[in-house]
């Protein structure tokens, strides 16, 4: 590698770091003799697959120029940077090398926006194409798609890209308006309709002619700025309840506002990032998706943000404690499924073991179950505990969330803790 490359591949990958809507493909592209790679079992950069792998990618922009000036955007226009960008073909031979150094696994494409966003798309498009069709690569491969691309060089795309992309950036359209004026609402949705008309068209396809090519066969997944605006909890978790439902959408990912530019007076002053507030979204979107928990059940007009101070589910039966207790030998799994400190594992084998005799707190506590949480919420086989109705939803949530000194965490291995 050349000293020019390397200078490209410092300053474009490290543009490339905000970008945080990445996650395992979801995508199985076999392997062959006469291609380079596969997605088999496969994700993307310093993520986990389901069984634990910790895999990588090339996470790289196209180039750092952009057209736009988005206020919390390390590229846009107004920002003294240095400016660079790589040649299609450059771009996809590097990719080539690295992989073939077992340095990465796969390719996470996004671009800043030269001239207009058709210009930078098809110059996007001829990397992945070059690599699926000069280097025959047959890896993961994530492509971001351009707000206000045409329609036909999103759907090229789409032939070729495992997962494609499209950022919201911002949760509401007047705020949107207001730290991206170049932008709107319809020229994010559209690309993502576009994506999600060809996937449709695909798997009608599919049905049909059993070699019929896939189309971004992984989905499409988006990501949203938390913190630069004053939306609240409610909006964020709304617009992605709205963006679950669509047959396409695989993702929605939550990242904290990093201030990158503090001399902007539309952007708030934050010491750090809210990553705390990041971390309780992805918790609540992890409940909408596997816990079938509804988007105004974790938030609505009394509570419109997330309690930082414990995790949605908590929150949720703190708030509603005449839903409890739950007696796990006997409610059924959606029931179970509610109670903090029980997950979707968990909650399967209670389901699976109660059935050869009831379940006593000790065995449940071998099955993966959070007795210091779970505790207040549920009866067994035992003689109850007290639950957050016998005590008080103020004095479970100030036990459950008091930190132990270590000399007091190892009094409690001998000691049984009965309530107030």
């Amino acid at each position: 590698m050349n000293e020019k490359t390397l200078e490209k591949l410092k300053i474009l990958a490290g543009a490339a770091k905000y970008d945080v809507s990445c996650a395992s493909s979801g995508t199985t592209r076999g392997n062959s003799r006469s291609q380079l790679g596969t997605t088999s079992g496969w994700g993307i950069c310093h993520s986990f697959t389901s069984d634990g792998r910790c895999v990588s990618l090339l996470k790289i922009l196209l180039t750092n120029h952009c057209i736009y000036d988005c206020a919390y955007c390390a590229n846009r226009r107004s920002n003294d940077v240095k400016r660079t960008a790589f040649t299609a073909d450059e771009l996809a031979q590097l990719t080539i090398e690295f992989y073939r150094r077992n340095y990465i696994e796969g390719l996470f494409l996004s671009s800043g926006v030269m001239r207009n966003p058709d210009y930078t798309m098809e110059q996007m498009l001829r990397v992945v194409k070059t690599l699926r069709e000069v280097y025959r690569f047959n890896g993961y491969i994530h492509m971001k798609s351009i707000p206000s691309a045409s329609r036909e060089l999103v759907v090229k795309a789409g032939m070729y890209a495992d997962r494609m992309s499209v950022n919201l950036e911002i949760p509401s359209e007047a705020n949107l308006k207001l730290l991206a004026p170049e932008k709107d609402f319809e020229s994010v949705f559209a690309p993502m309709r576009y994506i999600q008309q060809g996937m449709l068209e695909s798997a009608e396809d599919r049905k049909k002619f059993r070699h019929a090519p896939s189309f971004v066969p992984a989905g499409q997944s988006t990501q949203m700025i938390i913190g630069a605006t004053n939306d609240t909890d409610r909006q964020i978790l709304t617009l992605a309840s709205a963006l679950y439902k669509r047959p396409s959408f695989k993702r929605v990912y939550y990242s904290g506002y990093i201030p990158v530019n503090t001399n902007d007076s539309r952007l708030p002053v934050l010491a750090t990032p809210p990553l705390v507030r990041e971390n309780r979204l992805y918790q609540a979107d992890w409940l909408m998706r596997f816990y079938d928990f509804k988007a105004d059940e974790i938030v609505d007009d009394t509570h419109p943000d997330l309690d930082l101070d414990v995790d949605p589910k908590l929150g949720w039966a703190l708030r509603h404690p005449e839903f409890f207790p739950v007696d796990v030998n006997e409610a059924p799994y959606e029931i179970i499924l509610r109670v903090p400190g029980i997950g979707v594992k968990s909650a399967k084998l209670i389901v699976a073991s109660r059935k050869f005799g009831r379940l006593s707190s000790s065995q449940l506590k071998k099955m993966g179950v959070v007795m210091k949480r779970a505790q207040y919420f549920i009866v067994c086989r035992e003689l109850s505990m007290q639950t957050v109705n016998e005590l008080t939803p103020q004095y479970v949530r100030r036990k459950v969330t008091q930190k132990q000194t270590k000399a007091a965490a190892d009094l409690l291995q001998y000691s049984i803790d009965w309530g107030e």
